[in-house]
């Protein structure tokens, strides 16, 4: 193996300047803010039938018109905001997945009353190491679409009405909010986020 192999980033992000900053400062990155992680679930429920780059490019559009993702005035939206949204070419104009972001908002905010935070809840099922693989390759890392933790995720958030939550979305959310590091053995993030997260004060549930 080469020098250059034993360096080398996630093939995912490409040769596009703007996937590969992503890649390098944030995807795998811990996050315990709850208006990222409910930001993050919501756009990975939009990106379902499309590819990541399409919302990337989006993103800040999403954050404009879904009041910054604070999900607690996307839960007030209506009728109005729906036919805004669905007017505004600058995001993806789905009814279902919108709907679903303003359905999604309220029941954050009940998981919040319920948690604490919604920080509490998602890394209530960060996965054990155990049952990962020994050495975590593009190759390996490619067959990984679900697991069975986030099935369990997906599985729990439908049970409390959640929508456009299913496995492989919730595998994708906990990819890129740092639940676990995905980011293959000879790519340079990888030693960064494992300090980050073996740094991590894991969000504690509300007692």
């Amino acid at each position: 193996m080469s020098d250059a192999d034993l360096s080398a980033p996630c093939p995912w992000a490409g040769n596009d300047p703007f996937y590969i900053a992503y890649h390098d400062k944030e995807w795998g990155r811990p996050v315990t803010d709850d208006r990222r992680l409910f930001e993050k679930i919501c756009l990975e429920g939009f990106q379902s039938g499309l590819s990541w780059i399409t919302i990337l490019r989006k993103r800040e559009r999403f954050r404009e018109v879904f009041a910054g993702f604070d999900f607690h005035a996307v839960a007030r939206f209506d009728e109005r905001d729906v036919e805004r949204l669905l007017g505004d070419p600058g995001i993806i104009r789905h009814a279902g997945k919108i709907n679903a972001t303003i359905n999604n908002a309220a029941r954050a905010v009940e998981m919040e009353r319920e948690f604490g935070s919604l920080a509490a809840y998602f890394w209530s099922f960060e996965p054990h190491p155990e049952g990962r693989p020994d050495e975590l390759t593009w190759e390996n890392l490619r067959q990984i679409a679900q697991t069975e933790t986030s099935k369990a995720l997906s599985k729990d958030l439908k049970k409390r009405g959640w929508k456009f939550v299913g496995p492989t979305t919730c595998y994708a959310f906990m990819q890129a909010m740092g639940l676990v590091n995905d980011h293959i053995e000879t790519c340079p993030a990888r030693a960064e986020v494992e300090a980050l997260r073996d740094n991590l004060e894991r969000p504690a549930k509300k007692v």
